[in-house]
């Protein structure tokens, strides 16, 4: 059965999320060494990544092709900044290069398990690796926001960069979410040693 939806689209007059402070406390918080497993079939640890930036996009949940939205679509489009998780992994993986000259390591997070996020990380041919909290071991290490669809543990969207084993700066929300890789790249820019190539 296929969608009822454009699932690699970002919908117009979706609610906007507000930023609620859930994630006031993360800047100049080291990564917790936590190993997570990834759609390449090794396990990360966050915390021992040795790269100039480290970007961490959490994401509440991929959709599938053949599949309505968790809860149905309308009411996934009425949760404030659930819908676009597809779009935004298009987006990350559209600005890989840039970020790989800028010296990031880039992953998406989710509380899906491996074997659903190695299907969106196939069909969606993203260039870097998913990784599963499906545990939620990251998510209350670090106190990361979450929401309840169908008795499933979400995490609310937000943007990781890190640098020197430390999270620097968090995006939250991130609205719209196709438009987060973009946001990333001009920080990193931004924020650029002094000297290097941007």
């Amino acid at each position: 059965m296929a969608r009822s939806d454009d699932l690699y689209a970002v919908p117009a007059a979706l609610p906007v999320p507000q930023d609620d402070g859930a994630c006031a406390h993360l800047p100049g918080r080291r990564w917790p060494a936590v190993s997570l497993r990834s759609t390449r079939d090794r396990r990360v640890d966050l915390s021992t990544i040795d790269a100039n930036w480290l970007v961490v996009y959490c994401y509440p949940r991929t959709g599938v092709p053949d599949r309505e939205a968790l809860g149905g679509t309308a009411a996934w489009n009425a949760i404030p900044g659930a819908r676009g998780c597809t779009p935004q992994s298009c987006a990350y993986r559209d600005h890989y290069a840039e970020l790989q000259a800028l010296g990031a390591e880039v992953f998406g997070l989710s509380t899906q398990d491996t074997e659903y996020q190695q299907e969106a990380a196939a069909r969606l041919h993203l260039p870097f690796e998913l990784l599963s909290d499906a545990s939620l071991e990251l998510t209350r290490a670090l106190a990361l926001p979450t929401f309840v669809v169908e008795g499933q543990t979400l995490l609310r969207r937000l943007t990781l960069i890190g640098r020197r084993g430390r999270i620097e700066t968090c995006f939250y929300p991130v609205f719209p979410p196709d438009a987060d890789a973009d946001n990333v790249v001009r920080y990193l820019r931004e924020h650029a040693a002094p000297g290097a190539k941007v």
